[in-house]
């Protein structure tokens, strides 16, 4: 039986390709007994970073939440490749940390980072749902505005 998350990324639009490459010495992703730490995941299609500059300076409130997605679905493809291509292997998601280039004076950086975890509800359904950090900073890899990690439990 085809498992919910597959509907959903479907309902959704979203294809699962193959993930970013790392962007320096790390892995993307490490099991240990029954989570997988997934490194941060900057907004990155195709190779290329989508968005860049600081939040709302040179992004929009409102394209940064879309690189927050972006980001999601990243750590989302780096979670099928640890699950060796079967996300039904995941039972939840325990904690998502983001990070948001911004401007000393923002404060919305729950705003932004809710773009990472609407989409993980969505997909995942009340195994969705998380325990959460969202941090301003001065800057991110690459000028990313959006950086998005995060704790995932498998079956």
């Amino acid at each position: 039986m085809k498992s919910n998350i597959y509907d959903n990324l479907e309902k959704n639009g979203i294809k699962i390709s193959k993930p970013p490459t790392p962007q320096g010495s790390y892995v993307p992703w490490i099991i240990t007994g029954k989570y997988i730490y997934l490194s941060g995941q900057i907004p990155i299609i195709n190779g290329e970073l989508q968005f860049k500059g600081t939040v709302p300076n040179e992004v929009s409130v409102d394209k940064a939440i879309d690189a927050a997605r972006v980001c999601a679905i990243n750590l989302i493809s780096q979670a099928n490749v640890a699950c060796n291509g079967d996300l039904s292997k995941i039972k939840r998601i325990v904690k998502v940390t983001g990070y948001v280039a911004c401007s000393v004076n923002f404060e919305q950086h729950p705003t932004i980072i809710n773009g990472a975890s609407d989409l993980f509800k969505s997909i995942f359904d009340e195994n969705g749902s998380h325990t959460r950090a969202a941090i301003g900073c001065a800057s991110l890899p690459l000028g990313s505005p959006v950086e998005v990690e995060a704790i995932f439990e498998k079956k």
